[in-house]
């Protein structure tokens, strides 16, 4: 037997904070099935198994509920079978009944129930769909008793959480980890977590397709499953599905040499279009290496899809040489000594003395980094 695993499509995530590329992202979402759809061609795989969370919310809009069925009909070949999540929970009257009422692509399979479905005459698959955002109990244990041919692989598909079930009942759609071994389960497919996991040698997470936050998965991933046989471990391969790579970079800076070389490793990262990086930066520097350090974070951003950078840790430090800058003796020179004083003033509020920087920051800038007036 041999599938792809996938889960956490959430089709029509809202990415506002990116302002006019917001469409970007959500299309990107959209590509990423197409891909894997290519990858089942390429490896021969019949059938892609799709571990909940296809939409983002429970009330997509008629445009958005349809497209991921338009991508999955290009592939006629491979059978997609969906169950629903915690974003998209299937009730009465929701996103999948409007999906049935409206009609499914021939190889567009939605399990709704928690009951034996065949998948050709080697396997059957055992889906445990939520129908509530949270379920205190495990809706995996029916399948320890579902019923299945002889010979036949059983493979679980689910959404949820693998937790300690000292604390069942806290936690929010738990899963016993060792499902597998109670329910003689040949793989457990697995939702939920937006990182490719391996629970056990027949359990994992497959991450999601497309990343959709900063310090989670880099890259969108599904997972092509191989089970040579009834008692055989699934030998399972990363297949890289993601158009976008979100990096998270924790970084110190001390002078401008520091500077240059973050600036040169950032750009080695490759692919910059293609990147959308949270940078955080700590360190102290002058305010000419500050001045430089804005510039070239600047820069960047015009070479990456999207840099979200925090300086808040950057502390600025006048050199004589800064403050001069400035002016000698006048009044702008005074002025920069009292943001100075203000700036180093423990007694004040962290927020006082960060607006007394930042003033000091862009008074050195107007003044003496380029622009020639106050």
């Amino acid at each position: 037997m041999r599938f792809i695993h996938t889960a956490d499509w959430q089709i029509g995530k809202p990415f506002r904070q990116f302002h006019e590329r917001e469409s970007v992202l959500r299309q990107a979402r959209l590509a990423a099935i197409e891909r894997i759809g290519q990858f089942a061609l390429r490896e021969g795989v019949a059938h892609v198994l799709v571990a909940g969370d296809v939409y983002d919310s429970e009330q997509p809009s008629p445009r958005t509920l349809l497209e991921p069925l338009e991508r999955m009909r290009q592939f006629p070949q491979v059978a997609w079978h969906l169950i629903p999540g915690n974003h998209d929970p299937h009730r009465p009257r929701g996103l999948w009944d409007r999906l049935r009422d409206h009609g499914l692509p021939d190889n567009v399979h939605a399990h709704l129930a928690s009951e034996p479905v065949a998948l050709g005459g080697e396997a059957v698959l055992l889906p445990a769909p939520l129908t509530r955002k949270s379920e205190t109990g495990d809706l995996t244990r029916w399948m320890d008793g579902a019923p299945s041919g002889p010979g036949l692989l059983r493979i679980g598909l689910a959404h949820g959480a693998i937790a300690d079930f000292g604390t069942e009942g806290e936690a929010g759609n738990p899963i016993d980890p060792a499902r597998p071994e109670r329910a003689a389960l040949a793989y457990l497919a697995l939702g939920d977590w937006h990182r490719t996991v391996q629970v056990s040698a027949r359990a994992w997470y497959a991450g999601t397709h497309e990343p959709d936050r900063a310090a989670s998965q880099e890259t969108g991933t599904a997972l092509l499953v191989d089970i040579p046989g009834p008692l055989a471990v699934p030998v399972v391969t990363r297949l890289e599905t993601g158009s976008y790579r979100w990096l998270t970079r924790d970084e110190h800076v001390a002078g401008a040499a520091d500077i240059d070389s973050l600036d040169a490793r950032l750009r080695g990262l490759g692919n910059l279009s293609a990147l959308v990086l949270r940078l955080r930066l700590s360190g102290a520097v002058s305010l000419a290496d500050r001045t430089a350090l804005d510039r070239r974070l600047l820069t960047l951003s015009a070479a990456l899809f999207h840099l979200d950078t925090d300086v808040t840790k950057v502390v600025a430090r006048p050199t004589e040489q800064d403050l001069e800058s400035i002016d000698f003796g006048g009044v702008l020179r005074h002025a920069a000594d009292r943001l100075q004083l203000l700036a180093r003033d423990e007694a004040r509020a962290a927020g006082e003395r960060q607006l007394a920087e930042d003033a000091l920051v862009e008074l050195f800038t107007r003044v003496a980094g380029g622009s020639g007036t106050a």
